[in-house]
């Protein structure tokens, strides 16, 4: 028994260094468990939030993407219930038919259309300047005889610049500059019939086959 105990008194730093040997094992027995313990609750939970989110890589049986194809469009409408509405509404009626007298009465070859859309009388190399006009419209079209937009006219009414209607006609209004399209305003209960007549006249070519004026005296005339 004794002889089993020479080392320590030989060495009497060895107890020592046998228990600070222990103390640090211990110490990373305790560290190797906790990076065990929280492995396994990140596990856990990287299993609950995977649960949660949806899987990237599944997709829905009979889910379409993009737009609906004609027959999806088809499927819808006839589920809907339409029914038909006007193209104009009474103030704009009385413009469009006073315009349409006096157009007739200047050319008869122009023609007056109404609620056009941008999109069907401009174009734009941009597909994303399109994209700004391509859904809006204009009141009035006056259209030559070749069926080129040639002025576009605008009836402002009582809601004239309220909201965003003012931004929406500064839009219009550039697009169709760009294109050489003319833009003028109709105010409601400012501009008269006789106003308009004239307006209508300074902007509709004349007939090809018009007689053109002229300020020299026939012969017989003279004198």
């Amino acid at each position: 028994m004794l002889d089993d105990l020479a080392p320590f008194r030989d060495n009497p730093e060895l107890p020592v260094l046998i228990f600070l040997g222990g103390v640090l094992i211990g110490m990373l027995a305790e560290q190797a468990q906790q990076r065990v313990r929280r492995w396994r609750w990140r596990a856990r939970k990287g299993g609950w939030k995977a649960r949660r989110r949806p899987r990237r890589d599944l997709r829905v049986v009979g889910a379409k993407a993009g737009p609906p194809d004609a027959a999806d469009q088809l499927r819808t409408v006839m589920a809907s219930r339409f029914t038909a509405r006007r193209v104009l509404n009474r103030a704009e009626e009385r413009v469009f038919k006073a315009l349409d007298e006096a157009v007739i009465a200047a050319n008869p070859s122009w023609q007056v259309m109404a609620q056009v859309s941008l999109g069907e009388i401009v174009r734009a190399d941009d597909r994303e300047a399109y994209a700004c006009v391509n859904s809006k419209r204009v009141d009035f079209l006056l259209m030559d005889a070749r069926c080129r937009p040639r002025h576009a006219i605008e009836y402002q009414g009582g809601g004239h610049h309220k909201g965003t209607a003012a931004a929406r006609d500064a839009v219009k209004k550039e697009a169709l500059r760009r294109a050489g399209v003319g833009y003028h305003e109709v105010v409601a209960g400012h501009t008269s019939p006789s106003e308009l007549r004239r307006l209508v006249a300074r902007l509709v070519d004349p007939p090809a086959d018009a007689p053109r004026s002229s300020s020299a005296p026939e012969a017989g005339e003279a004198g």
